[in-house]
């Protein structure tokens, strides 16, 4: 019998009981930035969910891209995920060490770009499943090589042209994921940049605020709602979230597909290109 995923968010307890269902995949997504002098594969190695296997957004990446995980083609992304062991059909749940902001909610949104909708994040992640004692894992995975197959939906991405021509339409709102000190240029991002600040006519809505911080689960749908609205959103119009390098703008997006916006969108280049760019504007604190 096919497992039915509950919604873009699956709980702990719901994960528990499903472990062993045959087409239910889990991938343990952690990603840390390299100044942490941590990484998510030695993590993973350490421990992690019976039976999950590691995605490493780096790896499944744009290689020829010199910016961070830009996304990659469609068939290298078939191709990285069937390796994986997932194949068609599958119900995929990633989780992470941070609540989704340590890349599950980006490898939530790329299996959606890549047309694959039967995917979930783990709300509350590894840090609450460990504090509710359910069962993690040393022993390393070594799935069985699968055949995946992925269509590009450009609809979810935009890229640094389309963010320059969104500057006068105006056609599309622009949030931002970082904290308050990096979207005023009051802090240095963690990746090499010409200049600090954000996208002009962007808002600030730290992915931290759409979290309960003794859980790690996200806040009720209604607390989303509120949060996108004292930010200045209209969340039935479009949106595109970003961030350091379209990892925590995920999480955005997230909230947004549970509050019933599924096409916002996620500038991939995020800060790591805007920032780098020369004829790219940016806005700061006065």
């Amino acid at each position: 019998m096919s497992t039915v995923l509950p919604g873009p968010l699956v709980s702990t307890d719901w994960l528990a009981e499903h472990l062993e269902a045959p087409d239910v995949k889990i991938l343990d997504c952690t990603w840390l930035h390299e100044s942490s002098n941590m990484d998510g594969r030695t993590q993973y190695r350490g421990r992690h969910l019976p039976g999950s296997v590691h995605f490493d957004i780096d790896h499944v990446a744009d290689k020829s891209n010199p910016l961070p995980h830009m996304l990659p083609p469609a068939a290298e992304f078939a191709k990285k995920v069937g390796l994986l062991g997932i194949a068609d059909g599958d119900k995929i749940v990633v989780y992470d060490r941070l609540c989704g902001g340590a890349a599950a909610a980006r490898v939530w949104w790329m299996f959606r770009i890549f047309g694959y909708p039967d995917v979930a994040v783990l709300d509350g992640g590894y840090g609450k499943w460990v504090k509710e004692k359910k069962p993690s894992d040393m022993s390393p995975v070594r799935p069985e090589p699968k055949t995946f197959t992925a269509a590009f939906n450009p609809v979810l991405v935009r890229n640094m042209g389309e963010m320059i021509a969104n500057l006068s339409s105006k056609a599309e709102q622009v949030i931002d994921a970082r904290g308050p000190a990096k979207y005023a240029g009051t802090q240095d991002d963690v990746f090499p940049v010409k200049k600090k600040g954000h996208i002009p006519g962007s808002v600030n809505l730290p992915w931290g605020d759409l979290i309960v911080e003794e859980t790690g689960v996200l806040v009720s749908p209604e607390a989303l709602a509120a949060r996108f609205a004292s930010a200045g959103i209209d969340i039935t119009k479009p949106v595109v979230a970003t961030c350091a390098s379209g990892t925590i703008s995920a999480v955005l997006l997230l909230a947004l597909f549970i509050l019933g916006n599924t096409s916002a969108a996620l500038y991939d280049g995020s800060w790591a290109e805007w920032g780098l760019a020369e004829d790219t504007p940016a806005a700061a604190a006065a």
